[in-house]
């Protein structure tokens, strides 16, 4: 699915082309995503300007003055830049359209993405107000992690995937952090220590920042705001390399599951 570097390139991609700018019309043409589209939206901001736009995790919010919208892109999702002539093809459930004759058009095959209407206070709402610090955000430290994660029996992969300790660090990003700080991912995230967290945390600003720079990862049906695709898969060191070799030992990496999700690690080189 889209992760934060994913999310973070289609809000740069559609930004420029969107913000401040009027909304002429919002069409729904599947209203039954994740969760229904409020049918009430096109009321709420049509004929309203987009004043600015931002992101949370891995979802992104448009401000308007009557409130903001919030839209996932669920487990397949895109979110283009688009002009009129632009055909609609089977999965193209939702659009705005401005003024300016473009619109940005959401594209879900699998329907696992959301278009939710938040409000005028978006962080109360129960999707935001108890996620933890941004990956990217000062906040997230290592002496953080460290203090979080005492007494934490379960597994440092699944750890850092709760979103109420750190959000936006998805199943593909975990794994390659983990892999550049030679950190097990079955480690327990109580039996790490804080010099080891400082050297995770360094890699995830790292990791997430450099996929960012080269507009995400590629991977399935997704593609950045723009309709580029992101270029940093071709760089990923452990995920999806099931028994390939190792970049650092030449040993085969290993795949386990953890929680219903893909591990994949070197079992020499981490710890």
């Amino acid at each position: 699915m889209p992760e934060l570097p994913e999310v973070e390139t289609t809000l740069r991609g559609i930004s420029p082309h969107i913000k401040n700018q009027l909304v002429s019309k919002v069409i729904i043409r599947q209203p039954k995503l994740r969760w229904p589209i409020p049918a009430e939206l096109p009321d709420l901001i049509e004929q309203h300007t987009l004043l600015d736009l931002s992101r949370r995790a891995k979802y992104l919010l448009l401000h308007f003055d009557t409130g903001t919208l919030l839209i996932h892109l669920g487990m397949s999702g895109s979110l283009r830049v688009i002009t009129e002539k632009t055909p609609v093809a089977k999965h193209d459930h939702f659009e705005i359209v401005f003024a300016h004759n473009k619109s940005i058009r959401l594209t879900d095959p699998r329907r696992f993405g959301a278009v939710l209407w938040l409000g005028i206070e978006p962080f109360q709402h129960r999707l935001l107000s108890k996620l933890g610090p941004e990956p990217l955000n000062e906040q997230l430290t290592g002496l953080y992690l460290y203090e979080q994660s005492r007494q934490k029996k379960v597994s440092i992969k699944q750890f850092l995937m709760n979103q109420n300790i750190v959000t936006g660090v998805g199943n593909i990003y975990c794994t390659e952090v983990l892999f550049y700080a030679r950190i097990s991912p079955v480690r327990a995230a109580g039996n790490i220590s804080l010099k080891r967290y400082n050297i995770l945390v360094a890699q995830i600003k790292n990791t997430l920042n450099q996929a960012i720079e080269q507009g995400g990862t590629t991977l399935r049906n997704f593609v950045g705001g723009d309709g580029k695709p992101g270029y940093f898969k071709l760089q990923l060191s452990a995920y999806g390399r099931s028994g390939q070799p190792c970049k650092q030992c030449a040993r085969p990496l290993i795949e386990i599951k953890q929680a219903q999700r893909s591990t994949v690690y070197c079992t020499h080189c981490q710890t």
